[in-house]
C-alpha cells in the first residue's frame, strides 16, 4: 500500500480519498478548516442540489471545457445519485430536472460519507493548513507546529477562490505558479450583479422578480431572481451571469407571455384619466415590482406605444459590473488544461493530481458543480490508484 496525502475535505477530496483507500492505499485528508466540507454543507442549507436527472450530451453541453465530456461520461448523473443511494441517502427529481436528497440538507450524506471513508481507514487531520513545499515534502502548519509530509501522491482539492472564509482561499496559486504549473486568473461565477439603486426601489430589496425574462447574448432566462440592497442575484440571474462579465447586454423582458405586436396594440388604447402606473398595470397586468423596474431603468418612458412596448421587452439593465468573487457561488478560471495529462495529474510535478473547483472550467448552477467535482476527483484518483499499485 502506498500513503497517499489529500489536500481538502471538500466533495471532491473526500471522493479522491474515498476511491483511493478502496482500492488499498493509506489515505489521510488534510484540511485546514476545523471541520470537513464547510461549503458543501453551506450550499445545502437552502436545499442541496447536487446534480441533475437529464441525458449525458445535454449534461456535459454546460460545461466551457471539451475535456471534461468523456470524465462525465464515466461518471455523469446517473453515477451520481447511484453512488448518493449506496450511502442510504433518498432522492428525489424536481420539475426542472434538478435532483435533492429527500432530507434537502447536506448533512446527512456527509455524515454517512464520513462513515464510510472511517470504515476504509481514510484518517482526517483537521487545522492542519498546508503551505507550500519544504524542499520535496508538503508543508503543514498545524496546531502542534509545522509538520512535513512526503507521501507516494498528492491530491490537491483546495477549491477555487468563491467563498473565501469557508476555505477556498486560492493562496495556493503562487506557488503552483513557481513550479511551471499555468493558471488562468479566477473570475467570479454564478454571481450578481451591482446596481446602483435609487431611494424609491429601497422597499422592494428582498422581493423575488417573478413572471419576467431575462435576456443576454440571445440566450433567455426565466427563472425567479431577487432585488438587494447591492443589486440583483438568483438563480435567474445567474443562468445569464457568465456572458454578461465577459461583456453581453443584460435586458429584461417584463410581458414575456405576450409578443411585441400584441404589447404594441395594447399601448395604443386610450389611457383616459389613469396615470401611467395604472394604466399599465390595467393594460399589460404589470405589478408594482415590474412597474418600479421599469421606472427605475426605463425613464424617461416613451409617449409612442411602438416605442414604449420595445422598452418593455427590452429592458436594459443598468448594472455596475459582477458582484466581488467572494460573494458568487463558484469561480471560472484555475489550473488549466495544458498543464494537466490526461489523468489530471500536473506535468510540472509528477505523482501531484488536482481536482474539483480548482481546474479551470465553469458551469452553471442547478447541480453540474459538485457533478463535475465528484467525476473529476474520482477520474484522477481511479488513474493514480492503478499507478501506484
Amino acid at each position: 500500500m502506498s500513503e497517499v496525502a489529500v489536500i481538502g475535505a471538500g466533495p471532491a477530496g473526500l471522493m479522491a480519498a474515498e476511491v483511493l483507500a478502496g482500492a488499498g492505499h493509506r489515505v489521510t485528508i488534510y484540511e485546514a478548516k476545523p471541520s470537513p466540507a464547510r461549503k458543501f454543507l453551506m450550499a445545502g442549507k437552502s436545499g442541496l442540489n447536487f446534480t441533475r436527472d437529464e441525458p449525458p450530451a445535454r449534461f456535459a453541453a454546460n460545461y466551457d471545457a471539451p475535456w471534461l465530456g468523456p470524465i462525465l461520461a464515466v461518471f455523469g448523473p446517473a453515477e451520481v445519485m447511484a453512488w448518493a443511494r449506496g450511502l442510504g441517502i433518498e432522492l428525489f427529481t424536481g420539475s426542472t430536472g434538478r435532483v435533492f436528497p429527500v432530507e434537502m440538507k447536506g448533512s446527512p450524506l456527509l455524515r454517512a460519507w464520513l462513515r464510510r471513508l472511517d470504515g476504509l481507514g481514510v484518517q482526517l487531520q483537521r487545522r492542519w493548513r498546508w503551505t507550500g513545499w519544504q524542499g520535496e515534502a508538503l508543508r503543514f502548519e498545524t496546531p502542534e507546529g509545522v509538520r512535513l509530509v512526503t507521501p507516494a501522491a498528492t491530491f490537491l482539492a483546495l477549491g477555487g477562490a468563491s467563498w473565501p472564509q469557508l476555505g477556498s482561499d486560492a493562496t495556493w496559486v503562487p506557488w503552483l505558479q513557481e513550479k511551471g504549473v499555468e493558471v488562468a486568473p479566477f473570475r467570479p461565477a454564478n454571481m450578481g450583479f451591482t446596481v446602483a439603486w435609487s431611494a424609491h426601489m429601497a422597499p422592494h430589496f428582498g422581493a423575488p422578480v417573478k413572471g419576467v425574462a431575462l435576456e443576454a447574448a440571445g440566450r433567455v432566462s426565466r427563472g425567479e431572481w431577487v432585488l438587494t440592497a447591492r443589486g440583483i442575484e438568483g438563480g435567474g440571474v445567474y443562468a445569464l451571469s457568465a456572458l454578461v462579465r465577459d461583456g453581453a447586454a443584460l435586458t429584461l423582458d417584463l410581458a414575456p407571455d405576450r409578443g411585441l405586436a400584441e404589447v404594441t396594440g395594447r399601448l395604443a388604447r386610450p389611457r383616459g384619466a389613469d396615470t401611467v402606473a395604472n394604466w399599465l398595470r390595467k393594460t399589460l397586468h404589470l405589478d408594482p415590482l415590474k412597474l418600479a423596474l421599469l421606472q427605475e431603468w426605463g425613464r424617461p418612458l416613451p409617449a409612442a406605444p411602438d416605442k414604449l412596448a420595445r422598452l418593455i421587452k427590452a429592458l436594459p439593465v443598468q448594472h455596475q459590473g459582477p458582484r466581488p468573487i467572494a460573494e458568487a457561488i463558484s469561480s471560472a478560471g484555475g489550473i488549466s488544461a495544458a498543464s494537466l495529462t490526461e489523468a489530471l495529474e500536473l506535468s510540472a510535478l509528477p505523482g501531484t493530481f488536482a481536482v474539483g473547483e480548482m481546474l479551470d472550467w465553469e458551469a452553471p448552477t442547478g447541480g453540474y458543480l459538485i457533478t463535475a467535482c465528484l467525476a473529476t476527483a474520482r477520474h484522477a484518483a481511479g488513474a493514480a490508484a492503478a499507478n501506484l499499485r
